[in-house]
């Protein structure tokens, strides 16, 4: 039996577009790797040597600039796609935010592969513009979004990233309790805040009745519509 047979994200990641015959010659090109919170896999400015699926845990993109500090440019869940395939160089750094396991193919052998089977150029092109999408949309929040309005945004969009994550059905609700993947420094640096804003804004919400913030991970959402109406 492939590890394909068994994978827990086949059906949402983006070899769902393949038949059992196509999965079979994927799984011959690709393994599996094993990361601890921490350990990375890509390294920015590096040659584009290799493409990933996420099987489970979460995992950041990173930029640094010239003197060494870091900022946070997304993050990828189970199922997402990882790397630039057709591509010469990495623009970014990927590291394990939490234990993870990803399916690594070399880039070479992934783009012959995709080269050959129009359905899987298909849903990586699919992936790309819904990416796009979410990057025009963090514009927005970091260029002309308040600190309050950031902070709800980004816990409406990691209820159903997460939700997205652990649900298999279109249909299935945001999450409404959850644990972030990210401590509040992260989050103060995906944000463009301090973490003492974070910290300031998520006692609002909770002292308002929108949030239950049983410790300093775990995250209830109480009033959604409050919520939304806070993000703008």
């Amino acid at each position: 039996m492939s590890y394909c047979d068994t994978c827990v994200v086949r059906n949402r990641a983006i070899c769902q577009a393949l038949d059992d015959s196509e999965i079979q010659v994927l799984s011959t090109i690709g393994r599996r790797k094993v990361l601890s919170a921490g350990d990375p896999l890509i390294w920015e400015g590096d040659d584009s040597l290799l493409v990933a699926n996420v099987i489970d845990g979460m995992l950041k993109l990173t930029n640094s600039t010239e003197d060494g500090r870091e900022q946070i440019v997304g993050v990828v869940y189970p199922a997402d796609f990882i790397g630039r395939p057709f591509g010469k160089t990495t623009n970014h750094s990927v590291t394990a935010l939490t234990d993870a396991r990803v399916c690594v193919f070399a880039r070479s052998d992934f783009d012959r592969f995709a080269g050959d089977h129009p359905k899987l150029e298909h849903k990586l092109l699919q992936r790309t513009l819904e990416e796009l999408d979410r990057t025009r949309s963090w514009m927005l929040l970091l260029a002309r979004k308040s600190a309050e309005e950031k902070v709800a945004t980004f816990l409406l969009e990691m209820s159903t990233r997460l939700r997205d994550a652990t649900c298999s059905g279109p249909h299935d609700e945001p999450l409404d309790e959850f644990d972030l993947p990210f401590s509040r420094q992260q989050i103060g640096d995906i944000l463009g805040v301090t973490i003492e804003t974070v910290s300031r804004q998520m006692t609002r919400l909770k002292r308002e009745g929108i949030l239950d913030l049983p410790n300093r991970r775990s995250v209830k959402i109480l009033d959604r519509d409050a919520l939304e109406a806070m993000a703008g």
